[in-house]
């Protein structure tokens, strides 16, 4: 099993969390919302075998997005294969810093060009635009993480070679179940977004992505065991491009 977005850093015991994990064997990045939050995280995730760190700036947070974080940004991105959270927010939260993302984005695809990362990104109610400035860049493939928009524009998504990761929340509304039987299953990941999804009214942790599992058997009516070695070829179908 994997968790290829999980904001560790923001448990209220990062450690209980990255402890279990490690000891299940089950890979899990660890996304961060600010380089400087990567660079307080990093010292601490170096003795975890089955977790890496990925280096963020998130859409929310784009009034933090300072030329310090910029720099510090491009500065730390070769020290790693992953980057998250990254990407746009045009939902009424992130309206108001809508050209400011837009232009940490460009920022963003402008190192990554060059680059062969895990890019893990957010696109809610801007997919289209996320697409766009993406084929713009000519990066390919990211993942895009949580997927909520328009089927036709997950269509396209899928058109370019692009991946989705997939967290329980999903399972729970009929337009996430939509979402999820459109995709190909080569281009499924899983994902928890803990500890921001909830599994039995707690944080969801790494392990819960059994439960995309079950129902991604149910969806595509294939035995769990099938979906599982599917999953495993997805993943390491992305990671075999990444610069090392």
């Amino acid at each position: 099993m994997h968790d290829v977005h999980c904001h560790l850093d923001l448990y209220d015991d990062p450690y209980a969390v990255a402890r279990a994990t490690e000891a299940q064997g089950l890979f899990s990045i660890a996304v961060t919302n600010l380089p400087s939050a990567y660079s307080k995280a990093a010292p601490h995730m170096r003795p975890f075998k089955h977790w890496r760190l990925a280096l963020g700036l998130h859409p929310l947070l784009a009034e933090h997005h300072t030329v310090h974080e910029r720099k510090l940004f491009a500065t730390l991105l070769d020290e790693t294969s992953y980057v998250g959270e990254v990407g746009l927010d045009f939902s009424p939260e992130g309206t108001t810093t809508k050209d400011a993302q837009i232009d940490t984005l460009r920022f963003v695809l402008s190192l990554l060009k060059t680059k062969h990362k895990v890019v893990s990104v957010h696109s809610r109610r801007a997919e289209n635009a996320v697409l766009d400035l993406l084929s713009e860049s000519g990066v390919s493939p990211v993942v895009f993480h949580w997927y909520s928009g328009p089927l036709l524009t997950l269509d396209r998504i899928l058109a370019r070679g692009h991946y989705f990761s997939v967290n329980p929340s999903m399972l729970r509304s009929n337009q996430g179940k939509r979402v999820i039987e459109r995709m190909s299953p080569s281009r499924v990941l899983t994902e928890t977004d803990g500890p921001f999804v909830r599994v039995a009214g707690r944080p969801a942790i790494p392990s819960d992505v059994a439960q995309v599992q079950e129902f991604l058997a149910a969806c595509w009516r294939r035995p769990s065991e099938s979906v599982a070695s599917q999953l495993s070829e997805n993943l390491a179908t992305l990671l075999a491009a990444q610069d090392h």
